[in-house]
């Protein structure tokens, strides 16, 4: 079984999450979404890779909401053994003055078009390792700055000696956030210059190799979001692992920064929307930062009543997305039809779910992400009596979804803030909010909606793939101009614009969402019905046909990993 993977060097993959299934619970959102589509299509492309993750065996959290929206967790947990195979290889990495021990799952993701990647997954939780230990990979983002740190050197060290123990030849390294950027210093530890070649004061590694060898995807415009540690931490934690003198030269001096130590040990860096690299590279002057922008992969996030139109007029779609601007060849008809089904299924689950009621003939929309403050899920509820007022003349119905870090207690106040916002829109507005927001629910919402939403607060939205989702089914977004938006806004074709890029139109954006909802968007839905149809066509022929992982995958072949 390994066998069959260890016969072609490969890029390895490291990213802290990897969404593999919408029944294992080893994501927490949009990163580990974007990585296991990434997987998906690279399986489909027969690319030669090998992902590197966590077991994350008590998974991010399942999220419970009580009446009034406050939100509390619980694990949930899985279990490896009925879903991967147990590898029986093992390494050590030395923590906070003892020996972890490392194992591993084989995880074998199969793609659309018959193609296999390996995900390595790794785990602690071995009888070498103490009760506190075994732990260390149980909870994705869980515990204190020494959990993460921890995590940081069992997903960078770990990672890499455990492909060199299964005999994994890679020549390319890809870092999806910083979170593995620790193994820049264990690569460096493979190429040292010769003690007498070196002066006092020089670097003793050769970095350029190591360069050569690694490549960087940041995904967060915001400061808080890059992990940083104290040397003081790190000295304790890894300091029998890694030199802080060498950390410091690559990291900061101040605190390590996984992000600057991944930009400083890397060939290759980029963002995920043209305007996110625009804002990292002010962030982090001095790096040349490019830009591909994200995509969400075809056959998992087209809806099946879709994806069997699709199949009958444009057979090969999912190989060759591209082909998806020939759907003016789809009856507007059965198109229509087919979205209808698709709303018809969200409408079901909710109302079989939730104590409102929704209608199949009232729009749907939809807005569904983290929650936390620069999200600004509350924008559409900054005035209610002009939100009433819209629904009077175009009644519509709002879903919503997300989940706050345990930690987050701002995200956890905005939940509950939503929950009386929806209480006071009862009897004018129908306002659901999903408990445990996931992929299965996703799938649902992205397809089911008739105009997504997004309201970020710029420049805060690297990329934003669940408009693309959207798109890909035929759905127009309304949002805010960041990230990907503004790659794949055509106003009033794929969707509407909420105010204009600068960031000073933050302030003015509720004013434009309730102008466009009340002047375009909803009058077409009820007036024009042909044109909306239309519409949904050209959301599928421009957004579906680029911003999907396919065109991505290649751009990373040809652009960071050859």
């Amino acid at each position: 079984m390994l066998n069959d993977f260890i016969n072609k060097s490969r890029v390895a993959y490291f990213s802290m999450e990897i969404a593999l299934h919408e029944n294992l619970p080893t994501y927490s959102g949009g990163l580990g979404v974007l990585a296991g589509d990434s997987m998906l299509s690279a399986a489909d492309l027969d690319l030669p890779m090998v992902g590197v993750t966590l077991v994350s065996r008590e998974g991010y959290f399942r999220q419970h909401l009580d009446l009034h929206g406050r939100q509390t967790e619980s694990p949930e947990t899985w279990e490896p053994s009925e879903h991967a195979t147990r590898l029986h290889v093992k390494t050590s990495i030395h923590l906070d003055g003892e020996d972890v021990w490392i194992g591993a799952w084989l995880y074998e993701l199969n793609g659309h078009m018959n193609g296999t990647i390996p995900i390595l997954l790794l785990d602690t939780y071995l009888d070498e390792n103490t009760p506190e230990n075994q732990k260390l990979t149980h909870y994705l983002y869980g515990g204190d700055s020494r959990y993460r740190l921890k995590q940081g050197a069992i997903l960078g060290i770990g990672g890499k000696r455990i492909l060199q123990s299964l005999g994994f030849s890679v020549f390319r390294y890809h870092m999806n956030e910083g979170h593995a950027a620790l193994l820049v210093p264990e690569l460096l530890k493979q190429f040292p210059f010769r003690s007498d070649d070196v002066k006092a004061g020089e670097f003793p590694f050769d970095l350029p190799r190591v360069r050569d060898l690694c490549c960087f995807t940041t995904h967060t415009p915001i400061g808080a979001g890059h992990d940083s540690f104290g040397y003081d931490l790190v000295e304790d934690v890894i300091g029998a692992e890694i030199e802080v003198t060498i950390l410091k030269k690559m990291a900061g001096d101040e605190s390590l920064n996984l992000t600057r130590l991944a930009l400083n040990g890397s060939q290759y860096v980029n963002g995920v929307a043209k305007k996110h690299a625009d804002v990292s590279r002010e962030m982090f002057p001095g790096y040349r930062i490019h830009a591909i922008t994200n995509g969400i992969h075809p056959h998992r996030w087209v809806c099946p009543q879709l994806a069997e139109l699709f199949d009958e007029y444009l057979p090969g779609w999912c190989h060759e997305p591209e082909l998806l601007r020939n759907v003016d060849v789809i009856p507007c008809d059965q198109l229509w039809e087919a979205h209808q089904t698709a709303k018809t299924q969200l409408i079901n689950h909710i109302n079989q779910t939730q104590n409102v009621l929704l209608e199949n003939d009232l729009p749907v929309l939809g807005f569904a992400r983290r929650m936390t403050s620069y999200k600004r899920v509350d924008l559409l509820f900054t005035n209610i009596d002009t939100l009433k007022q819209i629904a009077a003349r175009y009644p519509f119905q709002i879903v919503l979804g997300g989940k706050a870090h345990p930690n987050d207690l701002d995200g956890k106040h905005l939940i509950q803030q939503l929950h009386i916002l929806s209480e006071s829109l009862r009897g004018d507005i129908p306002v659901v909010f999903l408990e445990n927001y996931d992929i299965r629910q996703a799938k649902l919402l992205v397809a089911g909606s008739d105009i997504w939403l997004n309201t970020p607060l710029r420049p805060f939205e690297a990329s934003g793939t669940s408009g693309m989702k959207a798109a890909i089914n035929g759905v127009a977004n309304l949002s805010v101009m960041d990230g990907w938006w503004i790659e794949g806004c055509v106003e009033g074709q794929t969707g509407w614009a909420i105010g204009g890029v600068s960031e000073s139109e933050n302030g003015n954006d509720a004013l434009s969402l309730y102008q466009k909802l009340e002047c375009d968007a909803l009058p077409m839905y009820y007036e024009r019905r042909s044109d909306w149809v239309k519409m949904m066509k050209i959301c599928i022929q421009k957004n579906g046909t680029f911003f999907n992982s396919h065109r991505m995958m290649r751009r990373y072949v040809c652009e960071a990993y050859l």
